[in-house]
């Protein structure tokens, strides 16, 4: 017989996954069927784990500890990302970026520079910012099924299949990106470019677009 505890515990990571905007205590008691105080158990053990975080407005969503605890796959996205990002940095003069959806915010875990420039923005790995800010995590969310009450930016986003913000992570940066579907899946992340001053559209964002799609495409 198996672990019924583990199970909950199961159930309420996936419930999780299902709603990146977070869920309450009562909301987690209400989809698991069970009662609040076995989920204040969960979330207790869960969070001191890093496996979920505690957000805005008593909501919980899924933490960083869950990207550390599948270090296998990230290293497997990385690895597959960087000779692309490489590429990419060079051919657009920009630094590059693969960023990951963690509940409700966007977090850069791979950046490359471009080496021919003389000045390039420096993006930090770790950086966390809501996902809704900017064109990286604006492009994540338009790689995933319409939300109730989702901007106008990721609506658009979603139709012309990458995003473009500008000064909202630095002032007179810009950035483009566009999101990682393998096998058509829900995104769960983006890859970008970001450079001072301006970016040509036309000519980036379908070299954007592309790489998202060669990385995907290996991820299947």
């Amino acid at each position: 017989m198996g672990s019924k505890t583990l199970d909950r515990g199961l159930r309420l990571l996936e419930t999780l996954r299902q709603k990146p905007e977070g869920l309450t205590v009562s909301q987690l008691a209400d989809a698991l069927g069970t009662h609040r105080a076995a989920v204040y158990r969960l979330l207790t053990t869960l969070t001191a784990h890093r496996l979920v975080r505690r957000a805005k407005d008593d909501r919980y969503t899924l933490g960083i500890g869950l990207v550390e605890l599948a270090g296998g796959v990230a290293a497997s996205l990385q690895s597959i990302a960087l000779p692309e990002l490489r590429k990419l940095a060079d051919e657009t003069r920009a630094t590059a970026h693969l960023t990951l959806l963690e509940g409700t915010d966007a977090v850069p875990v791979l950046v490359v520079e471009p080496r021919n420039t003389n000045m390039h923005v420096s993006y930090r790995v770790g950086l966390r910012f809501p996902a809704d800010l900017a064109a990286s995590g604006i492009a994540i969310l338009s790689g995933r099924p319409p939300e109730p009450g989702e901007t106008d930016e990721v609506a658009v986003a979603r139709e012309r299949g990458y995003a473009m913000t500008s000064g909202r992570l630095e002032r007179g940066a810009v950035g483009i990106s566009a999101p990682i579907k393998p096998n058509n899946r829900p995104a769960e992340a983006s890859v970008g470019v970001v450079a001072m001053g301006s970016l040509d559209e036309r000519s980036i964002a379908p070299r954007v677009i592309a790489t998202a799609t060669t990385i995907a495409r290996a991820l299947n």
